[in-house]
C-alpha cells in the first residue's frame, strides 16, 4: 500500500481520507499484513525527542483500546475509526505537533496512511484496565512492550498507573510499571509514567484526587519506580497549585489533557499555568483537542500550540510574564 494520495505523506492534508484511500486501507488490512512491518521500517525518524524549542507536544489516541470511547455527551465519539484517524491527521498536520501517543492499531493505521514521517511516536503499553470494569485499577500490559518499541523503531512508551490505596489491583500495576521502566531504560528509551491518584465515591466510581498532597505523593511514587529514573518522564494533570506539586520532581513532565471540560478556555488556562513551571516540557492531549465542542480540531490544536509557545516564551503569543496576551485570542 502506498501512502494516501491526499497529501498526508507530505504534510499538506486537510485531514479528509478519500473513499478510495479508505478502501485501500481496508484492503491492505485484509490482504497485505506485511505492509505494516514495511511501514514501520520505512518511517523517517526525527533526530531528537524534543523540538528545537526544547518542548514536546503529542496528541494522544490510546483511549479506545481500554474501551473509553465517550467524549462529552457522546458515549460513542471515539468508536468511529475513520473519524478518529481524520481528526488525528488534522492534528498532525500542525507543525507544532511533534507526534502521537497510541496503541499499535492506531499507530499502524497512521503509518499506512503515511502520516508519521519525522514525527515522534510513543507506544501505549497497558490498556488492560478497561474503563468501568471491576478490575479497572489492575491495569495489565496488553499493548506495546519494550522490545516491540525497539523492533518497530518507536521513540518511547507510556504506561498508566492509577493509585488507589484500598484497591489491591494497584499492586500488580505498580510491579508492571516498574518492570516496564527497567526494560525501557535498558534499551535507552523514554518511559512515560502517568501516575494518577484515585479514590472511589459512594457509588464506587473512581474519582481523581486533585489536591496537591495526593498529586505530589503520586509523583514521588512514580519517580521511584525501577532500577533507574534516567529515562523516566511523568505525564500529569495540570495541578491547581503547579509550583507546589511540581516541586516534588526533577524529572521531565508533560501535562495531560484529561477529560475535556465544558469550557475549553479554562482547560487552556490550566495547561498554561502548569507549562510555565520549568520542569514541564510540553503537552500530551487527546480528546480535548480531537473532539472540541465546536468541532474545529485544527483550531483547538493551534490554540494549545499557542499556549505552549507562550508559556515557553518562544513566540509573540507570550508577554513579559510568559502568559498569553489574550485568552480570547488563543481560542479564536
Amino acid at each position: 500500500m502506498n501512502p494516501v494520495s491526499s497529501g498526508v505523506a507530505d504534510g499538506t492534508t486537510s485531514g479528509r481520507i478519500s473513499d478510495a484511500d479508505w478502501a485501500d486501507l481496508l484492503a491492505t488490512r485484509a490482504t497485505e499484513p506485511e505492509a505494516v512491518s514495511r511501514a514501520y521500517a520505512s518511517r523517517r525518524r526525527r533526530d531528537s525527542l524534543l523540538s528545537e524549542q526544547g518542548t514536546l507536544f503529542l496528541v494522544a489516541a490510546d483511549h479506545p483500546a481500554r474501551g473509553a470511547l465517550g467524549v462529552g455527551d457522546d458515549p460513542m465519539a471515539m468508536a468511529d475509526r475513520r473519524s478518529l484517524l481524520e481528526r488525528l491527521l488534522v492534528a498532525l498536520d500542525n507543525p507544532a505537533v511533534d507526534g502521537v501517543l497510541g496503541t499499535p492499531d492506531v499507530v499502524e493505521e497512521l503509518l499506512l496512511l503515511g502520516a508519521l514521517h519525522d514525527k515522534i511516536v510513543i507506544g501505549s503499553m497497558n490498556r488492560g484496565g478497561l474503563a468501568g470494569a471491576s478490575w479497572e485499577v489492575d491495569d495489565r500490559f496488553t499493548g506495546h512492550d519494550a522490545q516491540s518499541i525497539v523492533d518497530n523503531r518507536l521513540d518511547g512508551a507510556k504506561m498508566l498507573l492509577r493509585l488507589v490505596d484500598d484497591d489491591p489491583g494497584t499492586i500488580p500495576t505498580l510491579i508492571g510499571c516498574a518492570n516496564a521502566v527497567n526494560e525501557l531504560a535498558e534499551r535507552g528509551l523514554m518511559a512515560m509514567v502517568e501516575p494518577l491518584p484515585y479514590q472511589r465515591d459512594g457509588a464506587g466510581k473512581l474519582v481523581l484526587r486533585r489536591d496537591p498532597a495526593s498529586l505530589a505523593r503520586a509523583i514521588t511514587i512514580a519517580s521511584g519506580l525501577g532500577r533507574t529514573s534516567a529515562h523516566t518522564w511523568l505525564k500529569l494533570p495540570a495541578p491547581a497549585e503547579p509550583d507546589t506539586v511540581l516541586a516534588a520532581t526533577t524529572l521531565p513532565v508533560v501535562v495531560l489533557g484529561g477529560v475535556p471540560s465544558a469550557d475549553p478556555g479554562a482547560d487552556l488556562a490550566s495547561w498554561g499555568a502548569a507549562l510555565r513551571n520549568p520542569v514541564v516540557r510540553g503537552l500530551v492531549v487527546g480528546r480535548a483537542l480531537l473532539y472540541p465542542p465546536d468541532g474545529d480540531v485544527a483550531g483547538a490544536v493551534e490554540s494549545a500550540a499557542r499556549v505552549l509557545r507562550a508559556a515557553r516564551g518562544t513566540a509573540d503569543d507570550a508577554g513579559t510574564d510568559g502568559k498569553t496576551n489574550n485568552s480570547k485570542e488563543v481560542l479564536a
